[in-house]
């Protein structure tokens, strides 16, 4: 388990630090339904990409993803493959970043929070877990990784359900602080929604680059040595 686990790890980590999912939840526990939509959201979201993760390892773990020798060579073409998508989004990530003295325009979906229904709030996780690029490169990345690994079954779906939680942190985190923060967590989850926002491109930017060219290398040492 501990090879699965070292592979995902990175992927998993760049999944929970997303800036947006977390203002998502930190916006829906500023409302009037913000215990139903919070839970709904943050159920939402560990279903989604339990459901990619999962839905991955078993494919890559059954085109026998693992060698004798090593990792398969398709999965690391799909490293590949994935290191350099990840280093193209960086690059978009920068290019459209705020210039100095101007704030990033806020998504629509936004300023209509407040009155989100629970069934919004857990599409919205959805939309944000599986069909946000980026995530969903960093999940397939990080799923194709346990799969690809040496590890027994039972390793890779401790793996699998490791990862999950891991990447789950960013909708999990804001929910169990509003939940039991009491009249502190106002106040911490505002200082992490403004951080966040503030500071939205230079994270995906550098999460972006590093991870790709991680996978890239990882790919480039592995093919070579086959």
């Amino acid at each position: 388990m501990g090879d699965a686990f070292g592979q995902m790890l990175a992927s998993a980590v760049g999944i929970a630090i997303s800036p947006i999912p977390v203002i998502a939840v930190v916006l829906m526990l500023a409302t009037p339904r913000a215990r139903v939509n919070g839970t709904a959201f943050a159920l939402s979201w560990v279903v989604c990409v339990a459901a990619v993760v999962t839905a991955v390892v078993l494919l890559g773990s059954g085109a026998d993803a693992a060698g004798d020798g090593g990792p398969a060579d398709w999965t690391l073409w799909v490293k590949l493959v994935l290191g350099v998508l990840f280093l193209l989004l960086g690059a978009k990530q920068w290019a459209g970043r705020p210039r100095e003295d101007h704030e990033a325009a806020q998504p629509g979906w936004m300023s209509a929070v407040d009155r989100f229904t629970p069934g919004k709030a857990a599409g919205l996780a959805a939309v944000l877990a599986v069909a946000n690029p980026k995530n969903l490169v960093l999940a397939v990345g990080g799923a194709v990784s346990i799969a690809g690994s040496g590890a027994s079954a039972g390793g890779k779906t401790g793996a699998a359900v490791l990862m999950v939680l891991i990447a789950s942190l960013c909708a999990l985190a804001p929910l169990t602080i509003y939940l039991v923060g009491g009249a502190r967590a106002a106040g911490v989850l505002s200082g992490w929604k403004a951080w966040m926002a503030r500071h939205n491109a230079a994270i995906m930017t550098t999460l972006l680059v590093v991870l790709g060219a991680k996978y890239v290398g990882d790919a480039v040492s592995g093919l070579s040595s086959n």
